[in-house]
């Protein structure tokens, strides 16, 4: 079972701050970047893999889906999205990603924001989606960035010359990584690019798109904060075909 960090008091209380929990979508500095990379939506039946609070799968219902099913281990999460939601095209479930059966050529868009990198069995996830994928439906997801993962600090730090570094620690070891972020001992599981790209190939995928994230001026103009993501990518954005 995967750690279900996210119905920790401390680790919900803070997590609930965030801009892109209090703002939605809009405080996701990411999103213009995955929305550009997803399909048509209209007529799609879409499975939302750790839905969160709920917001792609609210977007994807106003973009013309035709059902939308969350699915998040959190129960927390589940309650909150529950109660923001007034659609019974929408449907969420406390499931885990580890462990779970979905139904076979079931949907035709599969989406995922940052919780891939909470699983231990990235293979079997990537394997249980793929069939229940139509033939050329797609999945689009986002993770943090290897790299980010793989820090030694949360923040660049200085070298003896006084320039920038991101000191990168172990990152061709793969495994388990445990962080303190709310609450400590949030464990996520690092795999390099390499490793999760071939995964996706080796299920059955064809890789369509992938993304470093980085934030445009404009959005640096609006926010000084995101600078510090033009040091290192925080976030891998990949998208994929059946």
């Amino acid at each position: 079972m995967a750690q279900n960090i996210y119905d920790n008091p401390d680790f919900f209380a803070g997590y609930s701050q965030l801009p892109r929990q209090v703002r939605g979508l809009d405080g996701a500095p990411e999103w213009p970047s995955i929305r550009a990379m997803l399909p048509t939506v209209a007529g799609k039946r879409v499975i939302d893999l750790g839905c969160g609070f709920g917001w792609a799968s609210r977007w994807m219902r106003k973009q013309g889906a035709t059902s939308v099913l969350g699915l998040d281990l959190s129960k927390n999460m589940i309650s909150r999205a529950t109660a923001d939601a007034n659609d019974p095209k929408i449907e969420y479930r406390i499931a885990d990603l580890e462990t779970v059966e979905l139904p076979r050529a079931a949907f035709d868009l599969a989406y995922s924001a940052l919780t891939f990198h909470y699983i231990r069995d990235f293979s079997r996830l990537v394997r249980m989606v793929h069939q229940a994928l139509v033939p050329g439906g797609e999945l689009v997801f986002t993770i943090e960035h290897p790299i980010f993962m793989a820090a030694v600090h949360p923040h660049w730090i200085a070298d003896e010359d006084g320039r920038k570094t991101w000191p990168v620690n172990r990152y061709a070891i793969e495994g388990e990584r445990q962080t303190d972020w709310f609450a400590k001992g949030v464990i996520k599981h690092h795999r390099t690019i390499g490793t999760t790209l071939n995964t996706l190939i080796r299920s059955g995928f064809q890789i369509l798109a992938v993304e470093e994230f980085a934030p445009s001026v404009e959005q640096i103009a609006q926010t000084s904060e995101l600078a510090v993501e033009l040091e290192r990518p925080m976030m891998l954005l990949v998208s994929a075909r059946r």
